[in-house]
């Protein structure tokens, strides 16, 4: 229903939060931090089902945890400099584009070929010791 009347809409920062963790995981301070199939937060790796959040800004441990037993800072809506995977690199002629995860440190130009890796987001420039990603 349309409103009528003031609505006090609430409001939440999405450049840093707080993502419930996949059970069994670490995730590194500095590491790239994706959200597995189900929404938990999981190290970047290869996988079709994963889609890359951003960089965590702190180490948690979730080994032996179940779902959502810890969650993990995640910083957003920023570019980060990955490293360049060394058999895929990203080059120049992908600026604008898609480039995909390989673990949580590293993205490709393509995603390996055989569709087994999911999107990073978008290549902002390439640097000789790195990759920045939006």
């Amino acid at each position: 229903m349309a409103l009528t009347a003031d609505r006090n809409t609430q409001m939440k920062d999405g450049e840093l939060i707080a993502v419930p963790m996949a059970t069994n995981k670490k995730i590194f301070a500095g590491s790239m931090v994706a959200a597995n199939a189900t929404g938990f937060a999981t190290p970047g790796a290869t996988a079709t089902t994963l889609t890359y959040l951003g960089r965590a800004e702190e180490f948690k441990d979730n080994t032996g945890g179940a779902d959502g037993a810890k969650t993990v800072l995640v910083r957003r809506k920023h570019a980060f400099k990955w490293k360049n995977s060394a058999g895929d690199a990203v080059t120049q002629a992908e600026l604008g584009k898609t480039c995909y995860i390989v673990d949580d440190e590293t993205v490709s130009k393509t995603n390996a070929g055989g569709n087994t890796q999911s999107a990073a987001g978008k290549v902002v420039g390439v640097d000789s010791d790195g990759v920045w990603v939006e």
